[in-house]
C-alpha cells in the first residue's frame, strides 16, 4: 500500500448534510446517545475537560474546546470547537457556532470537519430527552411542560421530546425576552402541537406550572431561587446549568452526566459544592439511571444536569459522517494532506 493509501481522505460535511442526515432521524440520534453514555460510564471513553478561550475585551463571550475519545465497536476520536457569542443574537444571528473534528483512530489524521451547532443540539436534545423518559419511569408521566429560554436548544429539545412520544397537555413559555418567547410559541402551534402553549411572564408562574421544565437559557448566574417554587416535585432538565440557586438543588434528587465535569465553572452543582464543602447532594450519574444502580423516587424533585460530554459529539458526528458516505455524498478535499511520505518522497515525486 502506498503512503497516500494508508492517508485516510478528509471530507468537509456542510450543515445541510447534516440536517438531512439527522432530520427526522431523533430516536436513532437518542440511541446513539444513549450507547456513548454507556460506554463512558462503562470506562471506554476519554473525556478530559473543557477548555474555555475568553477574551478580556469580550467578556460574555468564549471558545470552547471538548477533545474526546469514544471507544466501543467504531472508535473514533476528535475534537469540537463550539463558540458563545451572546451579542450575535441582537444582529439576529445564532448566539452559537460550531466545528466538529474526527479523527481516524488507528492513524490520528482528521477524517472530517462537520458543520456542528446542529450536531452539538442534536445531542443535547437527545440527551434531554434521554434523561426525561428514564427519569420519570417512577412517576406519572408529565403532562406539563415548560421551557425557559426559546433559543435554538429549547426548540430542539422539544422537537426530541415530541419525536420519541412525548404528548403534553400544556405547554409554558418564559423568555427575558417578549419577542423570543413569542416566536417560540409561533415555532409550536406551526409544529401541530396538541397542547395549550401559554406565555408566562414570570418564571415562578411557568416553574409551579410544569411537571416537566426544561432550562435552556443563557444566564451566568443563578435566577431560580425559590425551593418552594418546585414543591410539586418536577422533573428539571437543567441543560444550560447555572439558573437553578444551591437551595433548590439542596431539596432535590441530584442526577448529572459526569460528576467531574459539572462541578466546575460555576454551574448550580459547582456552587452547592461550594456552599456546602461537599458533593453529598449529587445522587448519582445518568449511568447509574440506565444500568438500574440508582432509582429515582417519585416524591422528589429531580434535576438532571448535563455538562454536556463531547463523546456525545463523536457519537453523534461519525453516525453522520458514516451515513453521508454510504449515500455517497461525501464532500472529499483532494490532496489536503500535502506531505504523507516521511521522508518526502511522494511529494518530490509530483513536483
Amino acid at each position: 500500500m502506498t503512503q497516500q493509501g494508508q492517508v485516510p481522505p478528509f471530507a468537509v460535511i456542510p450543515g445541510a448534510q447534516v440536517h438531512q442526515v439527522l432530520s427526522g432521524q431523533e430516536k436513532r440520534t437518542v440511541e446513539l446517545v444513549e450507547a456513548a453514555y454507556r460506554l463512558h460510564g462503562e470506562g471506554a471513553t476519554v473525556n478530559p475537560p473543557s477548555y474555555f478561550l475568553r477574551f478580556p475585551d469580550r467578556p460574555s463571550s468564549r471558545i470552547i474546546a471538548l477533545p474526546a475519545s469514544l471507544g466501543g465497536e467504531s472508535p473514533v476520536d476528535g475534537l469540537k470547537w463550539i463558540s458563545s457569542f451572546p451579542e450575535n443574537v441582537s444582529a439576529g444571528i445564532p448566539r452559537a457556532s460550531a466545528v466538529l473534528i474526527l479523527n481516524d483512530h488507528a492513524t490520528g489524521y482528521p477524517l472530517a470537519c462537520l458543520e456542528s451547532s446542529i450536531v452539538s443540539a442534536a445531542r443535547t436534545a437527545a440527551s434531554a430527552a434521554l434523561a426525561a423518559d428514564r427519569l420519570t419511569r417512577e412517576r406519572e408521566r408529565p403532562r406539563r411542560v415548560g421551557f425557559i429560554g426559546t433559543g435554538l436548544i429549547a426548540r430542539h429539545i422539544h422537537t426530541y421530546l415530541a419525536a420519541t412520544g412525548w404528548e403534553f397537555d400544556e405547554i409554558g413559555v418564559h423568555d427575558l425576552s417578549a419577542e423570543s418567547a413569542e416566536g417560540f410559541r409561533d415555532y409550536l402551534e406551526r409544529s401541530g402541537t396538541a397542547g395549550r402553549v401559554a406565555v408566562h411572564e414570570r418564571a415562578e408562574d411557568l416553574v409551579r406550572g410544569s411537571d416537566l421544565i426544561v432550562l435552556a437559557t443563557v444566564a451566568p448566574s443563578p435566577h431560580l431561587t425559590e425551593p418552594a417554587w418546585f414543591d410539586h416535585h418536577p422533573v428539571v432538565l437543567n441543560v444550560s446549568l447555572r439558573d437553578l440557586a444551591p437551595e433548590v438543588l439542596l431539596d432535590a434528587v441530584n442526577v448529572l452526566d459526569d460528576v467531574e465535569h459539572c462541578l466546575k465553572a460555576d454551574t448550580s452543582p459547582h456552587l452547592t459544592e461550594q456552599l456546602t464543602g461537599n458533593r453529598d447532594f449529587v445522587d448519582g450519574t445518568l449511568y447509574d439511571v440506565l444500568t438500574g444502580a440508582l432509582r429515582v423516587p417519585a416524591g422528589r424533585t429531580v434535576v438532571f444536569s448535563p455538562f454536556g460530554l463531547g463523546v456525545l459529539d463523536l457519537a453523534v458526528g461519525r453516525h453522520v459522517l458514516d451515513e453521508v458516505r454510504r449515500g455517497g455524498g461525501l464532500n472529499v478535499v483532494e490532496g489536503f494532506f500535502h506531505e504523507v511520505d516521511r521522508y518526502g518522497r511522494v511529494a518530490a515525486a509530483g513536483s
